[in-house]
């Protein structure tokens, strides 16, 4: 706890000469030297540096017994890049703003719109993992990103047993793609792993959400504005947090060559059956708006239920929002619920490959990479 020892050995490792409130001091990995964790409280209020800390969630509150967490903290969730971000990557700057003012003007896109939606299945297929972008740049080659995808995947599975020995974590992350291939109105749990206490699954759940790898989506029993109070904790859908890593997930005992969702994203040909695929680059691009992601069931007869995909609160409405990879001029669910609830209802949304074009009754299509502007 030398501070002026410590920030002179860094000053003669590094061969820099810390200028007092002009450097900031990163910590990666914090959660392998929970003392350095610790040590923050007394370095922020020393002063002359700016602190950041970085590391596994999971990790964290695995090695912070007999440590005092410093209040200084002020934590921000991390998610994989975004679609502007990617596209910053790639050096364009200018489509996400632009498309933007399509969106707020209510206009479609006209001839731009297939070339906007084949920079969507680009991200898709390559995700938004630092690793995986730089791949991409510099090899220009989805096999060698799908390689290191892999690479990626593994490590996160290799995180889950590192918490959970018994293996269940890890293959509870591996089968999202095929629970959301199912069309199920739940991620059930039991058929995965077996059975488990509901406590165990609760704490199973909370590791997931912690590890940032997986998205989760509650059930609304009583969809309103402050769904959060109405939330169903037993009854959610998991989603992968980079659509990237679905893709690759999504076909696992095969290699890239047999992969065929990477050739039918590429030549805009994904079927119907395959639309999970857009269910799982809704959920991402939402939560990187800053979005809570809720979906909403109930019941049409003895055997069938209604579904809306999502459900976002704005202002003192509910937007309902379906999801659609072919098949848009039918949308069961959401006229129900649309009528089921009207007087809640704010804007209606159905997403879709397909150009931006105005509905009835407040119903709005918007292409997918319109998703993170609602």
């Amino acid at each position: 706890m030398d501070l002026d020892f410590i920030f002179l050995q860094l000053q003669t490792i590094y061969n820099v000469v810390l200028e007092e409130r002009k450097y900031v001091i990163i910590f990666d990995e914090v959660q392998k030297c929970p003392n350095a964790r610790q040590a923050i409280k007394y370095l922020v209020q020393d002063g002359r540096y700016d602190y950041i800390e970085t590391g596994s969630l999971i990790s964290i509150r695995q090695n912070t017994k007999g440590i005092t967490i410093p209040s200084e903290e002020e934590q921000i969730d991390m998610y994989p890049m975004d679609f502007e971000e990617f596209r910053w990557a790639l050096g364009d700057t200018a489509s996400i703003p632009l498309i933007k003012k399509f969106f707020e003007k209510r206009i479609p896109l006209g001839a731009a719109h297939r070339i906007k939606q084949r920079d969507l299945r680009l991200y898709m297929l390559v995700g938004g993992m630092p690793q995986a972008v730089n791949e991409y740049l510099d090899t220009n080659n989805l096999a060698k990103v799908d390689a290191v995808k892999r690479k990626i995947i593994k490590l996160y599975s290799d995180d889950f047993l590192k918490i959970d020995a018994t293996g269940k974590l890890s293959k509870l992350f591996m089968a999202i793609p095929a629970q959301l291939s199912k069309k199920a109105t739940r991620f059930y749990t039991y058929s995965v792993v077996g059975e488990v206490g509901k406590n165990t699954e609760a704490e199973m759940l909370i590791n997931l959400e912690d590890s940032k790898a997986v998205l989760v989506s509650y059930h609304s029993d009583d969809p309103n504005v402050g769904m959060p109070l109405t939330q169903d904790l037993s009854k959610y859908k998991l989603f992968v947090a980079d659509t990237g890593l679905f893709v690759t997930m999504a076909f696992w005992d095969k290699d890239f060559a047999e992969n065929f969702i990477y050739q039918k994203l590429l030549a805009d040909k994904l079927e119907a059956n395959l639309g999970y695929v857009y269910e799982n680059l809704v959920a991402q691009m939402f939560t990187a708006s800053g979005n809570k992601l809720f979906y909403y069931t109930f019941e049409k007869d003895e055997k069938h239920v209604y579904e809306v995909d999502f459900l976002l609160s704005r202002g003192n409405k509910i937007c309902p929002i379906e999801v659609k990879s072919s098949g848009y001029k039918t949308h069961v669910s959401l006229d129900a619920f649309r009528t089921k609830y009207s007087a809640r209802i704010g804007n209606s949304y159905l997403l879709y490959t397909k150009d931006f074009q105005k509905g009835d009754n407040e119903l709005l299509y918007l292409p997918f990479y319109m998703s993170g502007m609602i």
